[in-house]
């Protein structure tokens, strides 16, 4: 098995760029993902590990053993090449390089006749995005759309914030207006979040085909949102300030829905 420690490597300059740069990310078609849980993640949702690197001494043989099944390029490096490279402060010292995605929005496919989708708008902060992946999985939507991205969904900080979800949740990319023609012609009634001409977001049934729109917290949603959705809607704020965390709102708006398809007799 190849061994590698210097942190002068080529390799591993390579990988730290990888882990600084979206621009190289972007070229290589590549990321970096590390811990054993988000590596799971990584081999459910059916992406291909280029390479796994891993320090002897911090990982186990029978980790090691079952995670060498997915991928024949497995390198030993020290502690202090991982160290280097980890995102994290916390180590496993396993770190995957895993070949990027195409987020087209023609893959996209429901497995039901109702499906629960939701929206994500030109957010900016990784952590809010992590956050909501973490929401769409733990309320198992059929598809996550990130519209007008001002991120690079293969951010380290969204890796990690999104504990792996990002991984395990059907997503798609496009603008407002590509992804607004998907929902229309897939007949996916559109709930857009935002405070003008909207009524409170009980009110609503969401036990048809639908999709729940958030947008920034500094300027809300786009009016391409506004203007198309089926009923605009609000979270009633009953304090002294009129919004909240963007990652906060999206999940009291889709567990409603769970909650509505739960008890729809």
């Amino acid at each position: 098995m190849k061994q590698i420690s210097s942190i002068q490597n080529p390799f591993i300059k390579d990988l730290l760029k990888l882990q600084d740069k979206s621009r190289e990310r972007k070229k290589k078609g590549l990321f970096l993902v590390e811990g054993q849980r988000e590596i799971s993640l990584v081999i459910k949702g059916n992406y291909q590990i280029e390479t796994l690197l891993f320090v002897a001494n911090m990982f186990s043989d029978e980790s090691l053993k079952e995670l060498t099944k997915h991928t024949e390029n497995c390198i030993e490096i020290t502690k202090e090449i991982y160290q280097k490279i980890a995102y994290r402060d916390t180590t496993e010292g396993v770190i995957a390089v895993v070949k990027a995605k195409n987020f087209g929005l023609d893959a996209i496919k429901f497995n039901t006749n109702t499906p629960l989708v939701l929206v994500l708008e030109a957010i900016e902060k990784p952590g809010n995005i992590g956050a909501m992946l973490r929401t769409a999985d733990a309320a198992n939507v059929d598809a996550v759309f990130i519209a007008n991205p001002k991120t690079d969904l293969f951010n380290p900080n969204i890796v990690r914030s999104s504990v792996g979800c990002l991984f395990t949740n059907q997503i798609g990319i496009g603008s407002s207006e590509e992804i607004i023609d998907f929902l229309q012609k897939n007949n996916i009634n559109i709930y857009s979040a935002t405070l003008q001409n909207s009524n409170e977001y009980h009110k609503n049934d969401y036990t048809q085909p639908t999709s729940l729109v958030v947008g920034t917290e500094a300027t809300g949603l786009t009016q391409v949102w506004r203007d198309k959705a089926t009923q605009n809607i609000n979270i009633p704020m009953q304090g002294q300030i009129d919004s909240m965390n963007v990652s906060v709102a999206a999940a009291i708006l889709t567990f409603e829905a769970k909650r509505q398809r739960e008890f729809k007799v």
